[in-house]
């Protein structure tokens, strides 16, 4: 079963706003070397929305290269219609994808019976998992935790990403599905309580440019059981991941910030622009507050 940090890998450019693969390639390393335990191209921080078909199925196929059955790879494949869903989650079967990621379609506002049924051909089309996604915020449709727990009736419905905000929304969902399914995370400021609730992993964006800590966070909450280290290091965490989270430029963000941590991967594309200095400014503090361990820490480890 898949659980702990699954990265929600970031989609490198060029100067000139072209997918760098072999960019990809490299963060997919640095990722696993990491400690992370899984990988999700092509979901929003990865600005599936902005590539082309032919980019999207190089990003699917650079970064199974990549990863080369380490870890496993969850491709994101969205889209707004159910023939392009399918489409895309056969080709990411063929291609040897782990599973797909899969949010409500967006703009048409799909009813909850239509979700049902777009999800139910995905389903029946495709042999590997499948983890939902629901993020209303972005696809304007909500999937509620009562058409969460009917679709975990079908087969490949596997997991969710639950990314509405809402902890007592995360704790209902877990509570409906009573194992039918993993419930991840996708909320970072959330993310120690939802695994204190029951949450088996954590998909995010901002592990690309801090995955050892969210790494050392998900172990410590749910391996090792110190909840006291768990709570320091997320307090640490908490002004960078609320910095991304409230401001409305999480993607910018994050491939800013990978650039600040000696591993850059270039500017979104458009319409999306990169930082500004002020906003460079207060990411790079937040990231020296991170990273530089509190002085009690460092005693501990001399002794």
């Amino acid at each position: 079963m898949l659980k702990g940090v699954v990265a929600a890998l970031v989609t490198p450019m060029t100067a000139a706003e072209e997918v760098d693969l072999d960019r990809l390639g490299d963060m997919v390393e640095y990722l696993i070397a990491e400690g992370v335990h899984g990988l999700a191209p092509l979901g929003s921080t990865g600005e599936y929305y902005a590539l082309s078909p032919g980019e999207r199925t190089a990003v699917v196929k650079a970064t199974l290269a990549a990863a080369a059955g380490r870890v496993p790879v969850v491709v994101g494949a969205n889209a707004g219609s159910t023939r392009e869903v399918v489409a895309y989650a056969r080709e990411a079967e063929a291609l040897g994808a782990d599973g797909v990621l899969l949010a409500a379609p967006y703009y048409s506002l799909p009813t909850p019976d239509e979700l049902f049924e777009h999800f139910r051909r995905v389903n029946d089309a495709i042999g590997i998992p499948i983890m939902l996604y629901n993020y209303p915020g972005r696809t304007g449709v909500d999937m509620t935790p009562a058409l969460i727990e009917r679709l975990a009736e079908l087969e490949n419905v596997r997991y969710v990403k639950e990314s509405t905000g809402d902890v007592k929304r995360m704790d209902e969902i877990i509570h409906r599905l009573n194992g039918k399914m993993g419930v991840f995370c996708g909320c970072d400021t959330l993310a120690l309580e939802s695994l204190r609730l029951g949450a088996v992993g954590w998909v995010g964006g901002v592990v690309n440019l801090l995955p050892k800590e969210h790494v050392q966070l998900f172990e410590r909450a749910c391996e090792e059981g110190d909840g006291h280290a768990a709570e320091n290091l997320y307090h640490r965490l908490l002004p960078i991941l609320s910095m991304m989270e409230d401001e409305g430029k999480y993607t910018q963000f994050v491939k800013a910030g990978c650039a600040l941590v000696g591993h850059p991967v270039g500017p979104p594309r458009r319409p999306l622009l990169p930082p500004n200095h002020e906003e460079i400014g207060r990411l790079q503090h937040e990231l020296s507050v991170v990273r530089t361990p509190p002085a009690s820490a460092s005693v501990t480890r001399r002794r």
